[in-house]
């Protein structure tokens, strides 16, 4: 008979601590949270040093019924949530709950969920640590006084269904300085001029540098005509060749915020999503023979701190898989940024040995390919470097200086296994270059200028945003995905192209908020009020002295906005398209799912309509219709016919407006060995999209 009661957060990780536990543990899921805030009021005593006021969260009382049934028939209970502040939180509320004394040693923390970490981890178990609670609580009564401040301030003045926060306000902000930046952006004219030589018959290229030794820019069509005049008939000599070894290291293994923007580099995952897969792979994937496992370690870190027995295991796997050329002289340590809580250990495989290819057959497409890309990024991190043989020539054709360069690789090291990817699509490519001798002249093949305009900065995808609220410190690991989330379904930013743009009633509430509450959106002050419940989490600063330092200033700001903010009537944008049913110009609105059109009319007129974009193809199957841009329930681009249900035509890729010259049929974009092409969707004809 059982003589322990552990509870944890979800009924996956209860069947994977379960079996590695036995029959003397009884495992139960408390389903997250058993307490929280009221959602209907503000439930934070002010006056009496922010004491929050919790209740039981709505439908969890038949957990907590069956958590006090399961606790009668124990001896011990054990409270074994996620090892964070969350998880500290979830367990000082269970022993609140379930009237456990908090001097007792009940809670259990582990970063893998592996049979040894899990059996270790309960031979230790310790007291509730209340400098986590404290910061947590610090974080949602901050939070809770924000939000409860502003948003039924931006109800009444702007919109109902608006909301403000510290970390979502910073992120708008952002997004909005962005974009005023390219708008304020004005594009100059630059020239490029590449000359194309050849050594006996290898050609290759140079590009024009300067005059004499100095870097010249060239502005304008007359100065690329001055240098052609330059190097009229002028024979192209070489003046210098400079070789050289370039070692280059591997990325650190993955923490929170580099997951998720490799995973949208990479496999096009949204931050939610990595998040949410990533927990199936921490809290257990039934893998066949070895039954549950958990397969990676904790997904929430800022640390790149690995276990020493981590690294001799991957040392030893490099080392017979590859070579031991491939094993560095000494282990790896990759540094963590400064201000890291440095917690946990970085995100990495629970075993090496558990390759993605062993794991093909039993995890979903979406679990393999991001076991893969942390199982591999962790692999490489723990290799020897790359070395590269790097070979630059400066060749002089009068007064012009052009340079060439290339580089091969001359050993992979962890490039063997894993390549960082880039926000800019730039590869890792060898670049060719022949074996050239100082003083030696080449032949002009041709001369090739090209012009071109600096580009605005670009716009925030989800990767980079994510990297930017690191690098300034704002949020934590558990609160990027969240806050994308929330901007999005609020209608503050939209996305496009895979990139976020501000919405009209984003930049009215940034505008209100920057001139009633600029200490919100201020980044260095959000910053410094997460070190401020770091230092709370490490018992250095009392929570309440935060809370009250900070509420205040609040305070009076809140007074001072309910009288002079002003009411802003926000007006619909209208649209070209006509309600059929009343006849009204339809207008665009925001819901939950993003922009739609509907009648202006409500309430007597109802009707709404999706937003459809067109691509000006018409519709090979029927030939009456047009082919439009439409989104599937799970969010995924595909292309149909604008008469469907009547037809049925249906395209994952986008048409192209011309037909195939060959035979006259459909072309679509498609990817080939990741790069763009354009192809027939009859014939075999194919060509490369500019």
């Amino acid at each position: 008979m059982a003589d322990s009661l552990v509870i944890v957060e979800s009924p996956a990780k209860a069947k994977t601590i379960g079996k590695y536990l036995g029959k003397k543990f009884i495992v139960k899921a408390s389903m997250g949270h058993v307490r929280d805030l009221p959602k209907s009021q503000l439930g934070v005593n002010i006056e009496h040093n922010f004491e929050p006021k919790y209740i039981t969260v709505r439908g969890k009382g038949d957990v907590l019924k069956q958590l006090r049934d399961a606790k009668k028939k124990v001896k011990r209970v054990y409270l074994a949530a996620d090892p964070d502040r969350e998880g500290e939180a979830i367990a000082w509320h269970l022993a609140h709950s379930l009237n456990l004394p908090l001097d007792d040693k009940c809670r259990v923390v582990f970063n893998e969920i592996t049979k040894q970490a899990v059996k270790d981890a309960f031979k230790h178990p310790r007291k509730i640590d209340m400098t986590l609670v404290n910061a947590q609580q610090a974080r949602r009564v901050l939070d809770r006084l924000v939000g409860y401040g502003i948003s039924p301030l931006l109800w009444k003045k702007v919109k109902k269904g608006l909301s403000a926060g510290r970390v979502q306000s910073v992120a708008v902000k952002l997004i909005i300085d962005r974009e005023k930046e390219i708008r304020q952006f004005k594009p100059e004219e630059y020239w490029t001029v590449t000359a194309i030589l050849l050594r006996g018959d290898e050609p290759f290229e140079a590009k024009f540098y300067g005059y004499g030794s100095k870097k010249t820019e060239l502005k304008s069509k007359e100065d690329v005509d001055q240098l052609l005049a330059v190097i009229k008939g002028k024979r192209f000599v070489v003046e210098e060749v400079k070789k050289s070894e370039r070692r280059r290291n591997p990325s650190p293994p993955f923490i929170t915020s580099t997951l998720q923007q490799e995973a949208a580099r990479k496999l096009n995952f949204r931050a939610q999503k990595t998040m949410a897969v990533a927990q199936q792979l921490y809290e257990g994937v039934d893998i066949g023979k070895e039954g549950t496992v958990g397969l990676i370690t904790y997904m929430r870190t800022d640390s790149t701190r690995v276990s020493q027995t981590a690294q001799q295991e991957v040392r030893s796997y490099i080392g017979e898989t590859f070579g031991d050329r491939y094993v560095p002289a000494q282990p790896r340590t990759h540094k963590t940024k400064a201000g890291a809580q440095d917690a946990h250990e970085a995100i990495r495989p629970t075993s090496v040995t558990r390759t993605p290819a062993q794991l093909k057959g039993v995890l979903t497409r979406d679990q393999l390919r991001l076991y893969k890309l942390i199982w591999e990024r962790f692999v490489a991190s723990q290799m020897a470097p790359a070395v590269l043989d790097a070979i630059s020539a400066n060749i002089r054709a009068g007064e012009a200086l052009f340079r060439a360069t290339g580089s091969k690789i001359k050993f992979p090291g962890f490039m063997k296994v894993y390549i960082e990817g880039s926000d800019d699509n730039k590869k890792e490519e060898e670049s060719f270059l022949p074996p050239l001798e100082e003083g030696e002249q080449l032949k002009r093949k041709s001369i090739d200028p090209k012009q071109h305009f600096t580009q605005p900065p670009p716009r925030y995808t989800e990767a980079r945003l994510v990297k930017e609220l690191e690098e300034k410190g704002i949020g934590r690991p558990s609160t990027y995905a969240p806050t994308l989330d929330t901007i999005q379904k609020r209608g503050y930013v939209l996305l496009e192209d895979k990139r976020f743009v501000p919405s009209e009633l984003g930049e009215i509430v940034l505008e209100l908020i920057e001139e009633f509450f600029p200490e919100i959106i201020n980044v260095e002050f959000t910053a410094h009020m997460e070190e401020d419940l770091d230092l709370v989490e490490e018992g250095k600063v009392d929570w309440v002295q935060v809370l009250d330092r900070f509420y205040q200033s609040f305070e009076k700001r809140l007074s001072f906005a309910e009288k002079e903010m002003e009411e802003v009537e926000i007006q619909d944008e209208v649209s070209d398209e006509v309600c059929e049913k009343c006849g009204s110009l339809m207008v665009y609105k925001f819901g939950r799912y993003g922009k739609f059109l509907a009648c202006p009319s409500f309430p007597e007129c109802r009707n709404t309509k999706a937003i459809v974009k067109s691509t000006g193809v018409t519709c090979p199957k029927c030939e009456k219709g047009e082919i439009v841009e439409r989104k599937s329930k799970k969010k995924r681009t595909f292309y149909g016919c604008n008469r469907y249900p009547d037809c049925d035509f249906v395209s994952w890729d986008r048409p192209v407006p011309r037909p195939c010259p060959r035979c006259e049929r459909l072309m679509v974009e498609k990817k080939v060995k990741k790069q763009p092409v354009i192809r027939c969707t009859e014939c075999d004809y194919q060509e490369e999209k500019a």
